[in-house]
């Protein structure tokens, strides 16, 4: 079980030769496996020598004391495996022979082995549409008419090699389905952009997600495809491991800060362990335009987890490859929009986003726009009480108008 010799595709920030490297330097604080400041990335595509090439993209996070492990594929359903381990030195083995064969039990593993503190998966398995015309309710289950919904183990993906970004750490997924006999997607595609950060901070775009060191984004885009209805909505289903018997739990924040994602006061999260080891975060909203604007602003409304064992999955060969035959997973539905509003009929684009990472999740504090309107609206009144008290002790006395008598 170990990776194939030769030399990997890698490109670096500004090194020179077609390497395939994508390597930001950054000095990374001793803060322990969880909450690294600061990491080391790079990406990298791994090939199969002996075959086609496969779209395997590996990201690699290193801290002072640990290492993040970010394993993407479109092998099989889109899939990625999040590995945590407590040494700066750990590596990714992959066994193309054992990964893509029937049984791909042990085709990919972090080595050392017992470096490994947590490991999970997520998988994305189909994309529903739904004819929402008659539906008047947004809460209605299900949202619409059901069409028979798209396999993405059942897409073809473009070579992930080409869309490598070296100025942003990202590369891009992007697929159709194999049989389209209504040519839905003659004109579209189905997008998953993966991006890492070597540091905290925000995106540009909405829904300008707070990420860290920790954390690893996907965005989803639905683009070009032909609906199968005039107001038709969209959704995926997504599955991820269960942790012994019980699945994940989900939990939703609230705040009272939109500054980042103006009108969307709520945060939604998938957390494994307790206290969480890792997490998936995302904002219950999607977007109908690429301007992403408050306009253009869709719900996006979760499903409760679910045991998957009532009906048979696509296998993910990556997660099998890690995790064995494990058989303990936990489903469940992002739908976006409602038959109100604005929907992906506008402009036929669809996009949602969510940050996968280890710890706890990044926390939003109230921005400076909000603590300085806060300061205002409680410190006006204060301001005044302060006032009137200082003019009645310092006021002039009024004169009595009393005479005495002598």
């Amino acid at each position: 079980m170990c990776r194939p010799e030769g030399p990997r595709w890698r490109w670096g920030r500004g090194a020179p030769g077609p390497t395939l490297l994508l390597s930001l330097l950054a000095s990374a604080a001793p803060l322990g496996l969880l909450g690294e400041e600061t990491r080391q990335v790079s990406l990298e595509v791994i090939p199969d020598w002996q075959g086609p090439p496969q779209n395997l993209l590996h990201i690699r996070a290193v801290g002072a004391n640990s290492t993040l492990h970010y394993v993407w594929s479109s092998t099989g359903p889109p899939a990625a495996l999040l590995v945590a381990t407590d040494t700066p030195r750990s590596t990714l083995a992959v066994n193309w022979s054992r990964l893509l064969s029937p049984e791909p039990d042990g085709g990919l593993t972090v080595l050392p082995t017992d470096s490994v503190r947590f490991s999970s998966a997520i998988v994305f398995t189909r994309l529903f549409e739904f004819d929402d015309t008659n539906t008047s309710e947004a809460s209605a289950k299900p949202p619409g008419k059901p069409y028979p919904p798209y396999s993405l183990a059942e897409f073809s993906w473009d070579n992930i090699t080409d869309s490598l970004d070296p100025a942003t750490l990202s590369a891009t997924f992007r697929g159709h389905p194999i049989r389209d006999p209504t040519g839905a997607f003659a004109n579209g595609s189905l997008a998953f952009r993966v991006q890492a950060f070597p540091g905290s901070g925000r995106p540009a775009q909405a829904p300008r997600l707070l990420h860290s060191a920790d954390t690893c984004q996907l965005e989803v885009s639905l683009v070009g495809a032909a609906p199968r209805g005039n107001r038709s909505l969209f959704g995926l289903e997504l599955v991820t491991l269960g942790r012994g018997p019980d699945c994940p739990s989900m939990r939703e924040q609230s705040s009272i800060d939109d500054e980042y994602t103006p009108a969307v006061f709520q945060l939604d999260q998938l957390l494994w362990g307790s206290p969480p080891s890792g997490f998936m975060q995302w904002r219950p909203v999607a977007f109908s335009q690429r301007q992403r604007g408050r306009d253009s602003a869709l719900p996006c409304q979760a499903s409760p987890l679910r045991p998957t064992s009532e009906y048979p999955l696509p296998q993910s060969p990556i997660v099998r490859a890690f995790f064995g035959s494990q058989t303990n997973f936990c489903a469940f539905n992002l739908t976006f929009g409602t038959s109100t509003g604005p929907g992906y009929w506008d402009e036929r684009y669809l996009s949602w986003s969510m940050l996968l990472g280890v710890g706890p999740p990044p926390m939003d504090s109230l921005s400076p726009l909000i603590l300085g309107i806060m300061a205002v609206a409680l410190g006006a009144p204060g301001l005044m009480l302060l006032a009137g008290g200082l003019f009645l002790l310092l006021g002039h006395k009024q004169c009595s108008e009393y005479q005495p008598i002598n």
